[in-house]
């Protein structure tokens, strides 16, 4: 089965953004639109709930329940792929890892398949 991944650190990650940026029970859209310098970008962003169609995945970050929402059609790139979460003196935010991935830009802001 297809699945997606979210590693304990994203996952409270997740709980605290989702706060900031959403609401109590909001899920976080995991996706892809066109664009970057190597053709497509990923999408994270709060939904208040999925959309009729969507593959919706659930996951536990102590005690409190979080879902991720993929468009069907954008699966077969995203397939188990792992949203994880980095921290640095530079910078702090998701890190997606993904197995179809081909290429990913120099900017780590768009993926080529």
């Amino acid at each position: 089965m297809e699945t997606i991944h979210v590693t304990p650190t994203a996952a409270e990650s997740i709980v605290e953004l989702r706060e900031e940026y959403g609401g109590p029970g909001w899920g976080l859209r995991f996706g892809l639109t066109g664009g970057g310098c190597s053709g497509y970008k990923y999408v994270l962003e709060f939904e208040e709930k999925p959309d009729d169609d969507d593959l919706v995945f659930d996951f536990d970050a102590e005690g409190e329940k979080i879902q991720v929402f993929v468009k069907p059609e954008h699966m077969e790139k995203l397939k188990d792929s792992t949203i994880d979460w980095k921290e640095s003196l530079m910078d702090a935010g998701f890190d997606i890892k993904n197995p179809q991935a081909k290429r990913p830009c120099g900017c780590g802001e768009s993926v080529d398949f």
